[in-house]
Protein backbone atom coordinates (compact mmCIF):
# COMPACT_ATOMS: atom_id res chain seq x y z
CA UNK A 1 0.00 0.00 0.00
CA UNK A 2 1.42 3.37 -0.86
CA UNK A 3 1.20 5.87 2.08
CA UNK A 4 1.96 9.49 1.92
CA UNK A 5 0.67 12.97 2.57
CA UNK A 6 -0.57 15.78 1.20
CA UNK A 7 -4.01 17.83 1.02
CA UNK A 8 -5.28 20.00 -2.07
CA UNK A 9 -8.58 19.32 -3.24
CA UNK A 10 -10.17 22.27 -2.26
CA UNK A 11 -7.52 24.89 -3.92
CA UNK A 12 -6.79 22.57 -6.79
CA UNK A 13 -10.61 22.39 -7.54
CA UNK A 14 -11.32 25.88 -7.18
CA UNK A 15 -8.00 26.36 -9.24
CA UNK A 16 -9.82 24.10 -12.30
CA UNK A 17 -13.58 26.71 -11.75
CA UNK A 18 -10.72 29.45 -12.92
CA UNK A 19 -9.55 28.14 -15.79
CA UNK A 20 -12.56 26.84 -17.35
CA UNK A 21 -14.47 29.93 -17.81
CA UNK A 22 -17.65 28.82 -15.57
CA UNK A 23 -19.54 27.81 -18.84
CA UNK A 24 -21.14 25.25 -21.08
CA UNK A 25 -20.23 21.42 -20.91
CA UNK A 26 -17.59 22.61 -19.05
CA UNK A 27 -19.29 24.00 -16.38
CA UNK A 28 -21.84 20.73 -16.18
CA UNK A 29 -19.37 18.43 -16.12
CA UNK A 30 -17.44 20.47 -13.17
CA UNK A 31 -20.87 20.37 -11.11
CA UNK A 32 -21.18 16.47 -11.27
CA UNK A 33 -17.82 15.88 -10.15
CA UNK A 34 -17.93 18.11 -7.15
CA UNK A 35 -21.40 16.15 -6.26
CA UNK A 36 -19.95 13.32 -6.13
CA UNK A 37 -17.71 14.09 -4.12
CA UNK A 38 -20.05 16.18 -1.10
CA UNK A 39 -20.08 14.80 2.30
CA UNK A 40 -21.23 17.46 4.95
CA UNK A 41 -20.63 18.10 8.12
CA UNK A 42 -22.17 18.78 11.61
CA UNK A 43 -19.84 20.44 13.24
CA UNK A 44 -20.02 23.94 11.14
CA UNK A 45 -22.99 26.08 11.23
CA UNK A 46 -24.41 27.51 8.45
CA UNK A 47 -23.71 30.76 8.47
CA UNK A 48 -19.91 30.06 8.89
CA UNK A 49 -19.78 27.55 5.58
CA UNK A 50 -17.48 28.49 2.80
CA UNK A 51 -20.43 27.90 1.04
CA UNK A 52 -22.53 31.33 2.89
CA UNK A 53 -19.00 33.61 3.24
CA UNK A 54 -17.83 33.16 -0.36
CA UNK A 55 -21.19 34.52 -1.74
CA UNK A 56 -19.70 37.96 0.39
CA UNK A 57 -16.12 37.36 -0.52
CA UNK A 58 -14.92 37.10 2.78
CA UNK A 59 -12.05 35.27 4.40
CA UNK A 60 -12.30 31.88 4.87
CA UNK A 61 -10.53 28.93 6.53
CA UNK A 62 -10.37 25.40 5.21
CA UNK A 63 -8.67 21.92 7.33
CA UNK A 64 -7.02 20.31 4.15
CA UNK A 65 -6.59 16.50 5.26
CA UNK A 66 -4.94 13.88 3.57
CA UNK A 67 -6.10 10.33 4.47
CA UNK A 68 -3.28 7.18 4.45
CA UNK A 69 -5.02 4.18 3.00
CA UNK A 70 -7.46 2.86 0.54
CA UNK A 71 -9.95 4.42 -1.41
CA UNK A 72 -12.51 6.25 0.11
CA UNK A 73 -15.67 3.67 0.75
CA UNK A 74 -13.39 1.50 2.39
CA UNK A 75 -14.59 0.20 5.40
CA UNK A 76 -11.09 1.18 7.58
CA UNK A 77 -10.91 5.17 7.48
CA UNK A 78 -7.18 5.70 8.18
CA UNK A 79 -5.46 8.31 9.61
CA UNK A 80 -4.59 11.75 8.38
CA UNK A 81 -1.15 12.02 8.25
CA UNK A 82 -1.34 15.05 6.36
CA UNK A 83 -3.31 18.47 8.07
CA UNK A 84 -3.30 21.76 6.67
CA UNK A 85 -5.05 25.35 7.43
CA UNK A 86 -5.70 27.05 4.69
CA UNK A 87 -6.65 30.65 4.85
CA UNK A 88 -8.11 32.06 1.78
CA UNK A 89 -8.38 35.90 2.32
CA UNK A 90 -9.24 37.67 -1.26
CA UNK A 91 -9.42 40.96 0.33
CA UNK A 92 -5.61 40.48 0.95
CA UNK A 93 -4.83 38.52 -2.30
CA UNK A 94 -3.30 36.20 -0.38
CA UNK A 95 -3.40 32.19 0.68
CA UNK A 96 -2.10 30.95 3.74
CA UNK A 97 -1.02 27.34 4.45
CA UNK A 98 -0.50 26.07 8.14
CA UNK A 99 1.24 22.48 8.30
CA UNK A 100 0.09 21.11 11.76
CA UNK A 101 2.07 18.27 13.16
CA UNK A 102 0.63 14.90 12.94
CA UNK A 103 1.64 13.48 16.38
CA UNK A 104 0.53 16.40 18.16
CA UNK A 105 -1.12 14.79 21.06
CA UNK A 106 -5.17 14.93 21.53
CA UNK A 107 -7.55 13.59 23.70
CA UNK A 108 -10.47 11.73 22.27
CA UNK A 109 -12.86 9.87 24.91
CA UNK A 110 -10.18 10.73 27.47
CA UNK A 111 -7.57 8.81 25.81
CA UNK A 112 -4.41 10.60 24.68
CA UNK A 113 -3.76 10.17 20.83
CA UNK A 114 -2.26 11.27 18.09
CA UNK A 115 -3.59 14.74 16.00
CA UNK A 116 -4.06 12.18 12.82
CA UNK A 117 -6.08 9.90 14.49
CA UNK A 118 -9.02 12.14 15.19
CA UNK A 119 -10.53 11.27 11.79
CA UNK A 120 -9.69 7.57 12.21
CA UNK A 121 -11.67 7.69 15.73
CA UNK A 122 -14.89 9.79 13.86
CA UNK A 123 -15.04 11.54 11.03
CA UNK A 124 -13.86 14.91 9.28
CA UNK A 125 -16.06 16.50 12.11
CA UNK A 126 -13.64 15.07 14.63
CA UNK A 127 -11.13 16.25 12.76
CA UNK A 128 -12.31 19.65 12.48
CA UNK A 129 -13.12 20.17 16.04
CA UNK A 130 -9.64 18.75 17.32
CA UNK A 131 -8.27 21.59 14.54
CA UNK A 132 -10.22 23.94 16.25
CA UNK A 133 -9.19 23.55 19.61
CA UNK A 134 -5.28 23.25 19.20
CA UNK A 135 -5.53 26.62 16.76
CA UNK A 136 -8.29 28.40 18.79
CA UNK A 137 -9.62 29.31 15.37
CA UNK A 138 -13.10 28.38 13.35
CA UNK A 139 -12.55 26.20 10.41
CA UNK A 140 -15.37 27.23 7.42
CA UNK A 141 -15.04 23.83 5.49
CA UNK A 142 -12.81 20.73 4.51
CA UNK A 143 -11.65 18.45 1.56
CA UNK A 144 -10.22 15.19 1.92
CA UNK A 145 -8.24 13.41 -0.31
CA UNK A 146 -7.66 9.61 -0.64
CA UNK A 147 -3.42 9.27 -0.69
CA UNK A 148 -3.70 6.07 -3.20
CA UNK A 149 -5.47 8.19 -5.81
CA UNK A 150 -3.29 11.42 -5.83
CA UNK A 151 -1.06 9.51 -7.88
CA UNK A 152 -3.78 9.22 -10.56
CA UNK A 153 -4.41 12.98 -10.17
CA UNK A 154 -1.26 14.23 -10.67
CA UNK A 155 -0.70 11.45 -13.63
CA UNK A 156 -3.53 13.35 -15.41
CA UNK A 157 -1.78 16.80 -15.04
CA UNK A 158 1.17 15.46 -16.90
CA UNK A 159 3.15 15.86 -13.73
CA UNK A 160 4.40 18.83 -12.27
CA UNK A 161 6.98 21.01 -11.72
CA UNK A 162 9.12 21.01 -8.23
CA UNK A 163 12.63 22.25 -7.57
CA UNK A 164 14.29 19.87 -4.55
CA UNK A 165 14.97 21.34 -1.47
CA UNK A 166 16.93 18.29 -0.96
CA UNK A 167 19.63 16.18 -1.98
CA UNK A 168 18.79 12.69 -0.99
CA UNK A 169 17.59 9.03 -2.64
CA UNK A 170 14.34 7.55 -1.78
CA UNK A 171 12.81 4.20 -3.00
CA UNK A 172 14.76 4.49 -5.97
CA UNK A 173 14.79 7.75 -6.98
CA UNK A 174 17.35 10.66 -6.45
CA UNK A 175 17.20 14.32 -6.31
CA UNK A 176 19.42 16.93 -5.78
CA UNK A 177 19.06 20.26 -4.20
CA UNK A 178 18.37 23.46 -6.27
CA UNK A 179 17.38 20.90 -9.20
CA UNK A 180 13.94 20.87 -11.18
CA UNK A 181 12.11 17.78 -11.78
CA UNK A 182 8.76 17.15 -13.64
CA UNK A 183 7.54 14.77 -11.31
CA UNK A 184 4.93 12.14 -11.48
CA UNK A 185 4.17 8.71 -10.36
CA UNK A 186 6.53 7.11 -7.82
CA UNK A 187 9.16 9.86 -8.55
CA UNK A 188 6.46 12.48 -6.52
CA UNK A 189 6.03 9.55 -3.86
CA UNK A 190 9.11 9.63 -2.92
CA UNK A 191 9.67 13.04 -2.88
CA UNK A 192 6.98 13.55 -0.78
CA UNK A 193 7.04 10.86 1.75
CA UNK A 194 11.36 11.70 2.65
CA UNK A 195 11.89 12.78 6.48
CA UNK A 196 14.46 10.11 7.63
CA UNK A 197 17.35 11.79 5.29
CA UNK A 198 16.44 15.49 6.09
CA UNK A 199 18.21 16.43 9.46
CA UNK A 200 17.16 18.01 11.60
CA UNK A 201 13.77 18.84 10.33
CA UNK A 202 12.55 15.26 9.76
CA UNK A 203 8.55 15.22 9.63
CA UNK A 204 8.95 19.16 9.32
CA UNK A 205 11.18 18.95 5.90
CA UNK A 206 8.63 16.66 5.00
CA UNK A 207 5.81 19.13 5.17
CA UNK A 208 7.83 21.52 3.24
CA UNK A 209 7.24 19.37 0.32
CA UNK A 210 3.93 18.85 0.92
CA UNK A 211 3.38 22.52 0.21
CA UNK A 212 5.71 22.48 -2.76
CA UNK A 213 3.68 20.51 -4.61
CA UNK A 214 0.59 21.93 -3.37
CA UNK A 215 1.74 25.31 -4.97
CA UNK A 216 2.95 23.54 -8.30
CA UNK A 217 -0.15 22.15 -8.70
CA UNK A 218 -2.03 24.68 -9.03
CA UNK A 219 0.65 26.84 -10.88
CA UNK A 220 -0.12 23.70 -13.37
CA UNK A 221 -3.70 24.02 -13.57
CA UNK A 222 -3.28 27.38 -14.04
CA UNK A 223 -0.99 28.03 -16.76
CA UNK A 224 -2.15 25.51 -18.78
CA UNK A 225 -5.83 24.71 -18.95
CA UNK A 226 -5.96 21.74 -21.16
CA UNK A 227 -3.81 19.63 -19.31
CA UNK A 228 -6.47 19.43 -16.47
CA UNK A 229 -9.55 19.67 -18.44
CA UNK A 230 -10.05 16.59 -19.63
CA UNK A 231 -12.27 13.34 -18.22
CA UNK A 232 -9.60 11.01 -17.21
CA UNK A 233 -8.76 14.19 -14.48
CA UNK A 234 -12.38 14.72 -13.37
CA UNK A 235 -13.16 10.74 -13.24
CA UNK A 236 -9.84 10.65 -11.09
CA UNK A 237 -10.98 13.66 -8.83
CA UNK A 238 -14.05 12.64 -8.25
CA UNK A 239 -13.19 9.31 -7.07
CA UNK A 240 -10.90 10.07 -4.20
CA UNK A 241 -11.94 13.14 -2.55
CA UNK A 242 -14.72 14.34 -0.20
CA UNK A 243 -15.78 17.96 0.92
CA UNK A 244 -18.77 19.73 2.16
CA UNK A 245 -18.17 22.44 0.06
CA UNK A 246 -20.71 23.10 -3.06
CA UNK A 247 -20.32 23.71 -6.38
CA UNK A 248 -21.76 26.98 -5.71
CA UNK A 249 -18.53 27.37 -3.17
CA UNK A 250 -16.04 26.85 -5.47
CA UNK A 251 -17.99 28.82 -8.23
CA UNK A 252 -17.81 31.70 -5.58
CA UNK A 253 -13.92 30.40 -4.88
CA UNK A 254 -13.16 30.76 -8.57
CA UNK A 255 -15.05 34.26 -9.66
CA UNK A 256 -13.85 36.16 -6.30
CA UNK A 257 -10.65 34.47 -4.57
CA UNK A 258 -8.54 33.22 -7.89
CA UNK A 259 -5.85 36.13 -7.28
CA UNK A 260 -5.58 34.56 -3.43
CA UNK A 261 -4.88 31.50 -4.67
CA UNK A 262 -1.98 33.08 -6.82
CA UNK A 263 0.29 34.10 -3.70
CA UNK A 264 0.68 31.40 -1.57
CA UNK A 265 2.77 31.52 1.94
CA UNK A 266 3.83 28.75 4.20
CA UNK A 267 4.06 28.28 7.80
CA UNK A 268 4.41 25.32 10.17
CA UNK A 269 2.84 24.66 13.82
CA UNK A 270 6.36 23.55 15.43
CA UNK A 271 6.81 21.35 18.61
CA UNK A 272 9.25 19.77 20.57
CA UNK A 273 9.23 15.75 20.27
CA UNK A 274 8.70 13.76 23.45
CA UNK A 275 7.54 10.12 24.11
CA UNK A 276 4.49 9.58 25.97
CA UNK A 277 3.19 6.26 26.95
CA UNK A 278 5.55 4.63 24.18
CA UNK A 279 4.70 6.89 22.14
CA UNK A 280 6.33 9.58 19.84
CA UNK A 281 4.54 12.80 20.29
CA UNK A 282 5.29 16.26 19.23
CA UNK A 283 4.87 18.35 22.37
CA UNK A 284 3.53 22.34 20.95
CA UNK A 285 4.54 25.23 23.58
CA UNK A 286 1.61 27.29 24.50
CA UNK A 287 3.89 30.21 22.81
CA UNK A 288 3.67 27.98 19.90
CA UNK A 289 -0.05 27.22 19.86
CA UNK A 290 -0.82 31.35 20.45
CA UNK A 291 1.65 32.46 17.70
CA UNK A 292 0.18 30.14 14.72
CA UNK A 293 -3.52 31.23 16.42
CA UNK A 294 -2.14 35.00 16.15
CA UNK A 295 -0.96 34.15 12.17
CA UNK A 296 -4.16 32.07 11.19
CA UNK A 297 -6.31 35.24 12.86
CA UNK A 298 -4.18 37.81 10.74
CA UNK A 299 -4.65 36.34 7.94
CA UNK A 300 -8.35 36.49 8.24
CA UNK A 301 -8.38 40.05 8.99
Amino acid sequence: MKKWIIGLCSLLLAAVLVVVGIGGYALWRTNGAIQKMQQPTKTIKKADRVDTLTKNSKPIAILLLGTDTGALDRNYKGRTDSMMVAVINPKKQQTLLMSLQRDTPIYVNGQMVKLNAAYAYGSADSSIQQVEKLTGIKLNGYALINMGGLESIVNSLGGVSVTSNLTFTEFGHSFINGTTYNMQGDQLLAYVRERHFDLPNGDYGRQMRQQQVIKAILAKAVSNPATIFNQRFFNTVSANVLTDMSFGGFKNLALNYRHALNNIQSDQMRGTGAMINGQSMQLMSQAEKDRVHNELESALQ
